[in-house]
């Protein structure tokens, strides 16, 4: 088990840093290769009322082609000032493709929302991932997404390219 990061994980950046005061669509990634996805967002502080709303989609190609929702159940949170936060605060939200954190405008923020390659639509070709940022309004924030893939189905050196079909 003694692997480099990079041969257990491939990380695609999602989002690239960017203020958050505009709705942001980000890349697509595709699960063909991996088992599950970790959507990582991260924010710095801004103002108060600034907060986002993060979208999850799955595609049937990384074009994206005929997005659609993917439901998801979990979210993992650390809010406040991130240096002194040492622990997840875990919210289960209804089964829905969307997430706000109310109160999240005014703090830095980490947040995960790992999706299961079988939570896809499968039977009708639906293996690629996207998140997306809603308009935060006049928002000041910084925000940034990256994918984790992770669970390859075939490990190997330089990993398995997750933005092509």
């Amino acid at each position: 088990m003694n692997k480099h990061i990079l041969e257990k994980v491939e990380i695609v950046s999602a989002i690239i840093p960017i203020n958050i005061g505009t709705a942001r669509a980000g890349d697509v990634v595709s699960m063909k290769n991996y088992g599950r996805c970790a959507i990582v967002f991260l924010k710095d502080a801004g103002v108060n009322n600034e907060d986002v709303t993060l979208t999850v989609e799955q595609c049937s190609s990384v074009a994206p082609s005929n997005a659609k929702a993917l439901n998801f159940t979990r979210v993992d949170v650390k809010q406040g000032t991130l240096t002194s936060v040492g622990t997840w605060t875990t919210t289960n939200p209804a089964a829905g493709n969307t997430y706000t954190n109310t109160d999240l405008g005014g703090q830095q923020a980490l947040i995960v929302i790992d999706i299961k390659a079988e939570d896809l639509d499968l039977d009708n070709n639906f293996d690629c991932v996207r998140v997306s940022t809603s308009d935060a309004g006049t928002a000041t924030s910084l925000a940034a997404a990256v994918y984790i893939l992770h669970e390859p189905r075939y490990a190997k050196a330089g990993g398995v390219s997750a933005i092509a079909d």
